[in-house]
Order: structure tokens, then C-alpha cells, then sequence
């Protein structure tokens, strides 16, 4: 019998080391005719050694602060004999492990900044931060619930985050799929987002609705002599006064006296309009200052009691809550809802400790980030928090 080759060395890189992946087979004896009796008769202590050690190492004393930590998910033996509520499910979901419990973790964050009340009787300031497909999804109205109930102290979002809004008082969303072939989509004039479908028609009926404001609001500032600076927050306040109509997330910030920033406005359908509207207007044209917003939302977090931070998604709108927190030396809370990763070195992955490295959430603030689409978890994560006692309006000023 030929003696079997041993394996190949493996390299890598430049590295001069080699690594055996397994021990050569032992060449067998020519007087052996069979295998040894440890062989067709092993005893505990016939186990190889290293093999032994490797799989029955000992572990080290577990600590007795591990005990509230074993893992364990929902019992509903013990559940079903009550009504379950989101609270009561969530809370369960502490210990199952994996993001179930990042979501159970995310509840407890954002009960600790909407609770948080200072001995002088003022509460936290909350940021609110949101991705337009959000607002063009059904979690608009979530979002509206919070604004209409004075939840939140301020929202930033991006251009789509508020004419999807705004258009969605004029003319519907419908769903469709994500498997609908585009060209096909086009030539019926149909916008896809996602497995969502917006006619282009409602584009029109947009541009038909804004054009008079634009027109209004540049009457208004040429006869201010100056004194009448728009900024995006001021524009997106008049909109929502304009659109006047409930479901709308504008109109009840505009109601409740809830800024919205907005630092790419004319990244959409309002760039869009605002584009056409030069030269409706010529030479005259509307002026959009940012620097006032900036100054505005970095005011804002100076003056909080505490601040807290609620960012759906990630990007500009991710980015523009997470520096303006670092202006007071980061927020106190802040939970993260996206499905991105950090190994590109984007910031929409990056986990709260890295926001931490920059100052933009405090080395002892409490966060947590949920690796999930917000559709999915953040209606659940409203019903254990903000909307878990019923409707309460919040009369105490955040701002």
C-alpha cells in the first residue's frame, strides 16, 4: 500500500509562514493487519488529547449579573391567558437574541427620552429623522400621530419626505410590486417605488397647486424690502398651512409650531417646481436661505434640557440630526432604524458607537439600532412607547 501524500502547505498574501490544514496520515506499519484495539474499542481515555482539550474546554466562572441575561424568548403558555399587547410582547423579546432584542432595547431608549421630565419641569428635546420612501409608504400616517400629538420637538427629512406628503392630499398611492418592469411602468406613465405606485398625473397636480403659492410667497417677499428671508423650515410652514388637511404630516407640524428641516430641498418634485417657477417668474425668482436653518436646528439642540434622537433610515437626514447634536457634545438617547451596514464606512451603517467617536451621541448616552425596515418595526415600536397610554397631547414646550 502506497502512503497517502501529506496535504499542501497553505499560504497567504506575502507571508512566508505555512499552514498544514491537518496532521499527515500516519503511513501504516507493514506487520499491521489491523487497527489497534484503542481504535475498534475507545475509552474515555483513549480521546485524543488535543481534540479533548479543544472541544471540553472549561469555561470560566459565569458572572451572577448573567443571570438576568439568559436567553429566552415570548411565553405564550403565559401570555395567551391575558390579552397580548405590543408592550407585553416587546418586553419579552429582551432576551430572544439577535434583533428582537435590539427592538426591545430601542423601546427602552425611547421611553427614557419621552419620559425624561428635569426637576424644573422641562422635558427633552426629540428629533425626528425620516427618508422620503417612508412618507411614501403607509408609515406616514405613524409619523403624522407623532407630529399631531406634539411627540417630537422637530423632524429633518429630505424633499421627497415632504411634497410625497403633500401630494398624497391631492391624489393616492396605490400598491403594486416590486417585480413590475419599468419600461412598462413608463409607458403607462406610473412612477414605482419600491412595490409602491405613484401615477404621474399626481406630479401634475402638484405643480398645479404649488405654482399660485410660489407666486404668493414672491409677491410677499419683493414687497418686504428685503426683510422677508425664506429658508426651507419657513417654506415647508407655509405649505403646511396651505395644504390645510389632516392626514398631512406638514399640516400638523405647521398647526403645532414643529419645525421641519429640509437641508435638500430641491432634490425632488419641489426642485422641480422651484426650478419651472424662475421662469414663470424672471428676472424675479424666490430666494431660499440655509444658512437660517442651520442656525435654527444647531440652536435647537443648544438650548435642549436633554436631547433625544429618533432617525428612520439614513443619509442627509441621518447625518444633519447626528451634527447638530454634536453641538452640545452629543445626544443623551438616540435609536437608529436601517437595514445598512458599516463595512463601507457609510454613515447610514454606522452604528451608534461610531456617532459616539465624533461627539455626536454622548460616551454615557443610552442608544440602541435596530437592523430592520422601518415599516416592519416602527409602528410596533410607537405602540410600546409614544401611543401605549392612548392620546395624550403634549402641552409642555419642548423647544
Amino acid at each position: 500500500m502506497s502512503t497517502p501524500p501529506a496535504p499542501a502547505p497553505l499560504t497567504g498574501g506575502t507571508s512566508t509562514e505555512t499552514f498544514t490544514a491537518f496532521p499527515p496520515i500516519p503511513s501504516p506499519s507493514p506487520s499491521t493487519t489491523s487497527p489497534p484495539p484503542s481504535l475498534t474499542n475507545p475509552t474515555e481515555d483513549d480521546r485524543p488529547i488535543l481534540a479533548n482539550d479543544a472541544v471540553l474546554k472549561p469555561s470560566d466562572p459565569i458572572p451572577s449579573t448573567w443571570n438576568s441575561r439568559v436567553v429566552s424568548g415570548p411565553e405564550f403558555n403565559a401570555l395567551h391567558h391575558a390579552p397580548i399587547t405590543v408592550s407585553s410582547l416587546i418586553d419579552s423579546m429582551a432576551n430572544i437574541g439577535f434583533q428582537g432584542s435590539e427592538l426591545a432595547r430601542a423601546v427602552e431608549v425611547i421611553d427614557g427620552m419621552r419620559t425624561y421630565v428635569s426637576s424644573e419641569g422641562r422635558r427633552a428635546t426629540i428629533f425626528l429623522g425620516y427618508t422620503s420612501n417612508l412618507i411614501s409608504s403607509g408609515l406616514r400616517s405613524t409619523l403624522r400621530y407623532l407630529v399631531e400629538h406634539k411627540h417630537v420637538s422637530a423632524i429633518v427629512t429630505t424633499a421627497g419626505g415632504i411634497e410625497e406628503d403633500l401630494i398624497k392630499c391631492l391624489a393616492p398611492t396605490y400598491l403594486g410590486a416590486f417585480s413590475l418592469p419599468g419600461g412598462d411602468l413608463r409607458a403607462k406613465g406610473l412612477n414605482r417605488i419600491g412595490n409602491l405606485l405613484v401615477p404621474n398625473n399626481n406630479y401634475c397636480l402638484f405643480e398645479d397647486w404649488i405654482i399660485p403659492i410660489f407666486d404668493k410667497m414672491l409677491e410677499e417677499q419683493e414687497a418686504s424690502n428685503g426683510e422677508l428671508i425664506w429658508t426651507p423650515s419657513k417654506i415647508i410652514h407655509r405649505l403646511g398651512k396651505e395644504i390645510n388637511h389632516p392626514e398631512s404630516v406638514c399640516y400638523w407640524a405647521y398647526r403645532n409650531d414643529i419645525p421641519v428641516f429640509c437641508p435638500a430641498l430641491t432634490d425632488g418634485s419641489i426642485g422641480d417646481m422651484l426650478f419651472f417657477h424662475t421662469y414663470r417668474s424672471s428676472p424675479k425668482q424666490l430666494v431660499c436661505d440655509i444658512v437660517g436653518d442651520i442656525r435654527k436646528i444647531n440652536s435647537m439642540s443648544l438650548r435642549a434640557e436633554k436631547l433625544g434622537a429618533i432617525i428612520l433610515g439614513g443619509g442627509i437626514v441621518k447625518h444633519h440630526i447626528a451634527n447638530a447634536c454634536l453641538m452640545r457634545n452629543g445626544a443623551h438617547w438616540a435609536v437608529f432604524v436601517n437595514t445598512a451596514s458599516e463595512f463601507d464606512g457609510s454613515d447610514a451603517g454606522a452604528r451608534p458607537d461610531e456617532a459616539v467617536s465624533w461627539g455626536k451621541i454622548r460616551a454615557d448616552g443610552e442608544s440602541a439600532k435596530v437592523y430592520a425596515e422601518a415599516t416592519i418595526v416602527f409602528p410596533l415600536i410607537v405602540a410600546a412607547t409614544f401611543a401605549k397610554d392612548g392620546i395624550t397631547e403634549r402641552q409642555e414646550e419642548r423647544r
